[in-house]
């Protein structure tokens, strides 16, 4: 049975969805579909205006319950930093879950992860270390980006670009307005394929 795969993930000023996007993309070119959510909101209106965030996609389903996620054998995050660590929407999600904790209804579940950083030092690997914390409190098998299929990429020094063997990553810019890259996108494709590769050698039931 194919594996179910879904990929969660906040983005403010969308540079984590074209991520998710690319991740999912790479999943399809692998053979398998996945479904998309976005983190619930916690910021009011009035500050996203003032910090000129646009609408989030309506396209997306936001996934406010995280029993949602019990159905599911597979999680892509991602997961744009806040000081090298989950920013606040996110850590409110987790902290919904305690029921899940408390059953073991992760437990046993593969995650992978994809970051987005304002600038190259400010937490690419940190913030994937960062979550390896809840990973193992709920009991997911975490699935790293690695080599394998990106060394290329990864060992290519000609430009600046996110992403380490942790998972796929983008620089958003001290002001959030630079793009994520081909490349960047390239590696957030590789994971998307190189995850499902890995989830659906599994025999789930």
């Amino acid at each position: 049975m194919a594996p179910k795969i879904a990929i969660v993930f906040y983005s403010m000023y969308g540079h984590v969805q074209k991520l998710a996007e690319a991740e999912a993309a790479g999943i399809k070119e692998a053979g398998g579909s996945c479904d998309l959510y976005q983190v619930a909101e916690t910021l009011p209106e009035d500050v996203l205006s003032k910090m000129h965030a646009p609408p989030k996609p309506s396209h997306i389903q936001t996934l406010s319950d995280p029993s949602v996620l019990e159905q599911y054998d597979a999680f892509l995050f991602g997961i744009p930093t806040r000081y090298g660590n989950y920013p606040a929407q996110f850590k409110a999600f987790w902290d919904k879950t305690g029921g899940q904790w408390q059953s073991g209804a992760f437990w046993g579940k593969y995650a992978g992860v994809f970051v987005s950083t304002a600038t190259p030092g400010g937490g690419q690997e940190s913030t994937v270390i960062s979550a390896m914390s809840t990973f193992v409190h709920h009991g997911f098998i975490f699935v790293p980006l690695g080599y394998k299929t990106v060394f290329g990429t990864l060992a290519d020094m000609t430009e600046v670009r996110g992403g380490s063997p942790w998972g796929a990553g983008t620089f958003a810019g001290g002001d959030g307005s630079r793009q994520p890259t081909e490349k960047e996108l390239l590696l957030a494709t590789e994971q998307g394929k190189a995850f499902y590769g890995a989830v659906s050698r599994v025999n789930f039931h």
